[in-house]
């Protein structure tokens, strides 16, 4: 088997392969890493991490359901100065690159936590704007594309390293929205987040999660997200991390030829903790089989 170029360019931070972790399903690899070599992966995205320590939601926060999971766990993380303190170090004696998940409920708590960044060893910012703006009645931040615009903006002026915007899903115009964060000067776009959904225990005649709702991953959104993928890489000229449903080599493939520079694994991390190698090994065999030189010969070709 010959060896193929893997490497990739995300605004400017060369990985080494296209192939990283979905922020909340890898915690920030410390559990991971007696499973999985780390330096094999082109980056490792953290768990979101917020100003100060979130609780999370109540339990249960897991639901299983055909085709992939529920979860609304409410991005429970320790905050970031007890991040900085223990997480970077680990992460920092692996040959990856480190991608930050920004979590909070108003604009200020992004800007804080990515102004303490500023000065971090670490690679790339990525934003989750599905999180519910406190100030503004609980509206999702990602689905109004004036706010999207606005809070990209403003955390902007504070980021020191490359800010990748993660979308929400759950609107009308992934196209509109992806171009507000464009707007705003975004440097990437990781798509998508999960899909909000629930799940009725019939026997209890209740909801089975604690709140009611949470958000929808695994293998049946992947169609949702591929399209997704493919309309914003030919509305935008940023990069973009592709992921939702996530199991294969092959399902890696098919989001890099609708457009996507990278792609993150998630809930196969939950059902095979070596998730992340065999996507890796699949993509690999794939350009083999059809004797391609580097993985930039498939991307965008839809």
């Amino acid at each position: 088997m010959s060896k193929v170029d893997l490497r990739v360019n995300i605004a400017g931070v060369e990985l080494k392969n296209p192939v990283m972790t979905a922020s909340g399903t890898f915690g920030s690899g410390i559990e991971y890493s007696e499973y999985v070599d780390l330096n094999r992966l082109g980056a490792v995205v953290t768990k979101g991490v917020a100003n100060i320590p979130w609780k999370g939601n109540a339990s249960p926060r897991v639901a299983e359901t055909y085709g992939g999971m529920l979860n609304s766990v409410g991005l429970q993380n320790p905050g970031i100065e007890e991040f900085i303190k223990k997480d970077i170090p680990f992460l920092r004696q692996y040959d990856t690159k480190i991608i930050v998940n920004i979590a909070g409920r108003t604009v200020e708590d992004y800007c804080s936590v990515v102004e303490r960044l500023a000065s971090e060893d670490i690679d790339l910012l990525e934003l989750n704007i599905s999180c519910p703006n406190v100030k503004e009645g609980g509206v999702c931040f990602g689905t109004v594309p004036s706010m999207v615009e606005h809070v990209t903006k403003e955390v902007k002026k504070f980021a020191k390293q490359p800010l990748i915007v993660k979308l929400t899903p759950n609107v009308t115009d992934i196209v509109e929205i992806a171009k507000a964060a464009e707007a705003g000067g975004a440097d990437g776009i990781s798509l998508i987040n999960t899909l909000l959904g629930m799940v009725i225990d019939i026997h209890k005649r209740k909801p089975v999660l604690a709140n009611v709702v949470g958000g929808l991953s695994g293998p049946a959104i992947k169609p949702v997200a591929v399209r997704m993928v493919h309309q914003v890489a030919k509305a935008t000229k940023l990069p973009i991390i592709g992921m939702g449903g996530i199991m294969t080599g092959e399902d890696a493939i098919e989001f890099i030829q609708a457009g996507a520079t990278g792609v993150a694994v998630g809930t196969a991390n939950f059902i095979n903790p070596r998730a992340t190698l065999d996507v890796l090994e699949g993509i690999e065999n794939y350009l083999n089989q059809y004797g391609e030189e580097k993985i930039g010969d498939v991307r965008g070709i839809i």
